[in-house]
């Protein structure tokens, strides 16, 4: 497998083989992502994936799981995304699933029949960064989309029988956005109704003086106890059905697992127990990112 660096996956993939169908992230412009701003976005040549998935074929041909990379394999017209999935169930005969990362641009591209095409043809999860349901809040983090536009992508996703694992990000605000963004972002995913639910915090090593610059004077980042007063917000705020949900990335203060709704006053007990003692129930800033 020939990757160009670096690559990423989501941490639910850590069992998959990857294949590197694009490069880069078609939108690249979030503000506080930083995965790909050093990576020129461009799609592999077919030839190029048919022959890795060739040589992957021989050499581990029991395969149950892929990952299509990098930020937005999804950004593939369907007939390309189509070509790639035929050729992998093709070659590996007990495969069983195969994810991508997705954009709300790239959802808001594609028709619910187009969607389907592809479903039918294999790929059974995207990964989607919500990030948060606030419109000002996705306006300053360039994450360019709208609240509605992200709900009318996910409705089209789930119409076409996507399964939508979502992100969102505690801390994105600061403090003084936090009670804002908390619920907006309860608001959204309610509409959007995901399969799966994943709430990160943020992080942002040496782009951190960079990310506050372009929030505003006035930004202040969350403590650890801000960022879990607002995890607990929006748990609190959610009404979704079947929904499997996490907060246990190397990220997170704490670290969380359920099912909503039936899991929701397990859940925010577990919240509340900690913040009446962070000291010693929340994770110490050095274990974050292992």
């Amino acid at each position: 497998m020939r990757y160009v660096e670096p690559v990423y996956r989501p941490p639910s993939e850590a069992g998959s083989l990857i294949f590197q169908v694009t490069e880069g992230c078609s939108h690249n412009g979030c503000l506080f992502c930083y995965m790909y701003r050093d990576k020129k976005f461009r799609v592999k040549p077919w030839e190029r994936v048919r022959e890795e998935i060739d040589e992957a074929a021989v050499l581990v041909p029991s395969v149950r799981r892929v990952f299509l990379a990098d930020g937005d394999a999804f950004a593939l017209p369907p007939s390309a995304l189509a070509r790639v999935l035929e050729h992998l169930y093709g070659s590996f005969p007990q495969l069983q699933r195969v994810t991508a990362y997705a954009t709300p641009g790239n959802l808001l591209r594609k028709s619910v029949d187009e969607m389907r095409h592809v479903a039918e043809k294999g790929l059974k999860i995207l990964y989607y960064g919500v990030e948060t349901g606030d419109p000002e809040l996705l306006a300053k983090i360039g994450k360019g989309a709208t609240p509605d536009e992200m709900a009318e992508g996910c409705r089209r996703a789930t119409e076409a029988g996507l399964k939508l694992s979502v992100t969102v990000i505690l801390g994105l605000g600061g403090r003084a956005m936090s009670m804002r963004h908390a619920r907006n972002t309860a608001k959204l995913l309610n509409r959007i109704q995901p399969r799966y639910l994943s709430a990160l915090t943020l992080m942002l090593g040496p782009y951190e003086d960079e990310y506050k610059a372009a929030m505003g004077p006035d930004f202040e980042l969350n403590s650890p106890v801000d960022d879990v007063v607002e995890l607990r917000e929006i748990v609190a705020n959610l009404e979704t059905e079947k929904c499997i949900f996490r907060s246990n990335h190397a990220s997170n203060y704490l670290a969380l697992a359920g099912t909503l709704p039936d899991d929701k006053a397990r859940l925010l007990a577990e919240i509340d127990r900690a913040l009446e003692n962070p000291g010693t129930r929340l994770r110490d800033e050095w274990m974050r990112g292992l």
